[in-house]
Parts: structure tokens; sequence; C-alpha cells
């Protein structure tokens, strides 16, 4: 936390953010051609400088790795700071995967004729300035900086101080870059300095348009109940594979397995695996070796623990089945239907991404139509949801709200829209009184 007196801290947020306002407006102008040449410009700097990078990531995971052995810093969140080659690679792809989008703003949505010479055009546009508050993970850093830079909106980052050094590098091979381009504001991607700062910014309702916090559940809640500026939370996932009676087991068992280790500290990563009871006997001591080997705890109700009766399987208890690990633990149940595991989904999912494994055409609709969450899947793994994979060149966040943007992220969540009429002198007095009438005759955009 800074050691500045609260005032400055006060003074420099603020202004921090009205320069974001300044060149946000100067974003919202500039052309989809030098937006994409800015972008592509970055993605060769953040490649020339991975030494760079992987250095201070380095001295971020030195400092870290004594937090995790001191129970400060869960083992997911670590695993969530770590930057490799590979991880910098990624990010080198998504920053000109956005930029071979299709440009967001300017877009015609509708066209409506209200009366001759009275035309009514809806028109997208940025949402303006748009704050993001991470923990753990510097690739945020790029992608939310590339989509929100894309969708011409200005953005100010604020990372947890376990990524401060490889967020500094980020965002000054950002600002470098910008620097290159006259017509660009550097302001347009700004990185906030302390926690004191993150109190400011959320009382800056005049100068920040949307503020979405991506961390733990506490995290997001603490931000929901003291936020002034419009905020969009990326929540906890509590995400469920349900197996059913007609499911293929092999194919489960691949799901399954992908579901919870392919990288078990992500938001999508399944935490709790629902087991019809006429597959269970067959299905479970295979899938539970395997994740055993894998290395996950296994926690299971009384029928799962049962069957496993020669596994080394914990207990669930009621706070499992609400529980986001983000780690390798998975919690079993075996359920008597469909509807049980609807019932289950709805009592403690998170509505965030659930999938049904299953051979049953109609078993997997009613899954598709009745469970309440961003993503629904039938035969594949929750870790599907991620912008990245959706198409979306990568994401904001995940959004388990119905309003505004739900699920993974994109541009599409960065944007608005405004409504702009066009006449030649109408007034509304001519239409009160009956001398004329309003149409609303749809054209063609």
């Amino acid at each position: 936390m800074s050691n500045a007196p609260a005032g400055a801290a006060t003074s420099r947020v603020r202004e921090q953010a009205r320069a974001a306002r300044q060149a946000a407006r100067k974003l919202a102008l500039l052309s989809n051609d030098i937006r994409n040449s800015v972008l592509r410009a970055v993605a060769k700097r953040t490649e020339e400088n991975a030494a760079q990078i992987l250095q201070a990531n380095a001295e971020d995971c030195r400092v870290a790795e004594e937090h995790e052995h001191t129970g400060k810093m869960s083992a997911a969140a670590f695993a969530r700071l770590c930057v490799s080659k590979k991880t910098i690679e990624e990010m080198v792809l998504r920053l000109e995967e956005v930029a071979r989008l299709e440009d967001p703003i300017g877009k015609r949505l509708s066209t409506t004729e209200l009366d001759t010479g009275l035309i009514l055009y809806k028109d997208s546009c940025p949402l303006g300035v748009v704050a993001v508050v991470f923990e753990s993970r510097p690739d945020v850093v790029p992608q939310v900086s590339a989509l929100a830079f894309k969708s011409g909106n200005a953005v100010l980052l604020k990372g947890g101080t376990e990524a401060a050094r490889t967020n500094e590098v980020l965002v000054k091979l950002w600002r470098e870059t910008l620097r290159e381009f006259p017509a660009v504001p550097e302001a347009a991607v700004t990185l906030l300095q302390s926690r004191a700062d993150v109190m400011e910014l959320l009382q800056l309702k005049r100068e920040v348009d949307l503020i979405v916090p991506r961390g733990g559940r506490e995290f997001v809640e603490y931000i929901s109940e003291n936020s002034k500026v419009p905020m969009l939370g990326h929540g906890e996932g509590i995400c469920h594979v349900y197996v059913d009676r007609a499911a293929d087991c092999s194919k489960a068992e691949e799901i399954a397995m992908d579901a919870k280790t392919q990288y078990p500290a992500a938001c999508n990563s399944v935490e709790t695996l629902l087991v019809h009871t006429d597959v269970a006997a067959e299905f479970l001591p295979h899938v539970a070796a395997r994740l055993k080997n894998a290395g996950v705890e296994l926690r299971g109700c009384e029928r799962t623990r049962a069957i496993l009766r020669q596994t080394d399987i914990k207990p669930a208890t009621e706070t499992d089945w609400s529980t986001e690990y983000s780690d390798l633990i998975l919690a079993i149940r075996v359920v008597d239907s469909l509807d049980a595991a609807l019932d289950h989904i709805q009592e403690y999912g998170s509505n965030h991404t659930e999938s049904i494994v299953t051979e049953d055409a109609r078993a997997a609709q009613r899954f598709l139509d009745e469970v309440d969450a961003a993503g629904v899947y039938h035969n594949v793994s929750t870790r599907f949801a991620d912008g990245y994979r959706y198409g979306l060149g990568s994401e904001v966040g995940i959004s388990n709200s119905k309003l505004h943007a739900r699920g993974p992220m994109g541009m599409e969540g960065l944007t608005t829209y405004k409504y702009k009429l066009v006449g030649n002198g109408q007034i509304v007095g001519t239409y009160a009184r009956g001398e004329r009438t309003l149409r609303h005759r749809k054209l063609e955009n």
C-alpha cells in the first residue's frame, strides 16, 4: 500500500482517470487501421521483450513462493501468477487475433424512418473508460488492453501486488508502443499502483464508465459493495460435469479429466462431478484411478465412497458442493436422475459453465434448456468457456451476470450504442397536434 497522503492519492488517481477520459474521446475517432497497427506493434514489442517479461515475473514469483509456503497465497493463485515462454507466445497470438477481428465501433445496428426526412439510426460506440481490478494473472494486461483499445476504450488497470513487476513491464511495453503513434494518446492504457488507488477509483463515477473485478468471491463482493461505478463481476466458477445414465463412459472420462486437470486454476475448471447411479459403478472406478494418478484429491458423497471403497477418498461435506477449489480437488456426487442433477446445479452452481455427457438427445436438450448458466454444454469440457476459444480474440473476464454481458466478455461487452436522429426542422408539437403521424418504418442498414 502507498505511503502517500490520502489527498495525494486521490488527486493522482482522479487525474489519471481524467486523462483516460480525454484519451477515450480520441480513441473513439481513430480508424480501425490505426488501432490494428498499434495492436500488431504491441504484439511485436511483447515478443521482442520476452526476456524482460520473464525476468520481472521470476522476481515476482520468488517473493510469491515464500507466501505460498506460509499459506498467505494459494497454489492456484501462484499458478496464475507464473509466466512462461508459452504464456508470452499466447499473449502475442491473442494480440494479433484481436487485430484481425471486425471493427466493433460505428456498426449500424438499425435504421428507422420515423417520418419522411426524419431518420433514427442506432450505432455501436465505445463505453469510454473501463477499469479492471485483478489478482495474480499478468496476462490480463495484454488481453484486456487489446480488447479495450480495439473497441475504442481507455483502460485503467490495477493488478495485485504479487504481480507488480510483471504488470509494470507489460504496461511499459504498451506505452512505449503508443508513443510511436502521434495520433494515439498514451493515457489509453494506465496502470494504477496501490490499494489506496482502488478505493479512490471506486468513487469516480463521472470519470469511469465500468469497473470489472477479477478475483475470488470475497474480492468481487467487496468491489460490488463499495463501488459507485457500474460493475460487471467476473464471479466464481463452480462448474459441474454431469455424467448421465446414457453417457458414453469413455467420452465422459476424457471430458472429466480435461475439465479438472488441463488447467485446474482456471475459473472454468470443473469442481463437482455428478454421476447417474445407473453408470456410477462402471464409470467411477476408472475415472477415479485416472484422476488420482493425475494428483487430484477426491471428495465424495457416501454412495461415491461406497463404490470407491478401496480408493483414498475423503467424505464430501456440504461446503464442498459450494466451493471453487481452483486446484486439483474434485467433489463427486452420485444422483438418481437428471432432475436430481439439475436440482443440484440450481442449488450450488454459480451460473458460470455446466456440461452434460450423454448420448440421449432428449436429456441433452433438457439440460441445455433448463440449466441457468452463462455456458451450457453437451459432450464437451467446461474448459471451452474462454473468450479466445469462442473466437472473441480474448476476454475481459467471464460474467455470471445476465445484464449487459454474459459469459466470456469480449469487445461486444465493451461497447454500447447511441441513437442518432437526423431531420430537417421537425418538432414534436406537429405530431402532438395530430398534424402528422410517426410511421416507424424499419429500413435496411
